[in-house]
């Protein structure tokens, strides 16, 4: 018996990294998780994991996360991981470059939030994870403007949504990871 047994997970950017790491550990423990991600390539890698699903999903694109929400009666956690990191400073940072990353960073779990919370509404539970950083949260970080302000506005995001639904039973919290080299 796991500690997430029979818990639904829906999960964003899970072909590599913290998104990766987390559908693996989340299916460990007897959830039942569907990974996406937009690189469908990587994402087989996960194939053959029990407890795991795959799902390709671009969650920039509105009628992409819509149609993935209906796949569902319920999730009890939604995990936020697709983010981008731009480099450089605001001179470095095209207004393309702006658009691109608050697209991937801020736009894709404002997306999946409004899809999915609605079916966690319904059952009174749920649970919204969003993955911000520790460059936004604690200081600057050196040439990463538009990433900083970017997960600045998921921290936002997240206070916004735990404020309004705290009392309806959904919690949204984020994480602040820290890379170290």
């Amino acid at each position: 018996m796991g500690r997430l047994d029979g818990k639904v997970i829906v999960l964003s950017a899970a072909a590599q990294g913290i998104g990766k790491a987390s559908a693996i550990a989340f299916a460990k423990e007897g959830a039942q998780v569907t990974a996406t991600d937009i690189n469908g390539e990587k994402l087989k890698e996960l194939d053959g994991i029990p407890g795991i699903k795959t799902k390709v999903v671009d969650v920039t694109k509105k009628d992409q996360v819509e149609a993935l929400a209906k796949d569902f009666d319920y999730v009890d956690v939604l995990f936020n991981v697709a983010g981008f990191v731009h480099h450089g400073t605001i001179l470095e940072c095209e207004e393309s470059d702006w658009d691109f990353t608050m697209n991937v960073n801020v736009r894709s779990m404002y997306l999946m939030i409004k899809a999915f919370l609605p079916k966690m509404l319904a059952r009174k539970s749920g649970n919204i994870i969003n993955m911000a950083s520790v460059a936004s949260s604690i200081k600057g970080v050196v040439k990463r403007c538009v990433y900083s302000t970017s997960k600045a506005a998921i921290i936002g995001l997240t206070k916004s949504v735990a404020a309004d639904f705290l009392e309806q039973g959904i919690r949204c919290n984020c994480i602040c990871p820290l890379y170290c080299t």
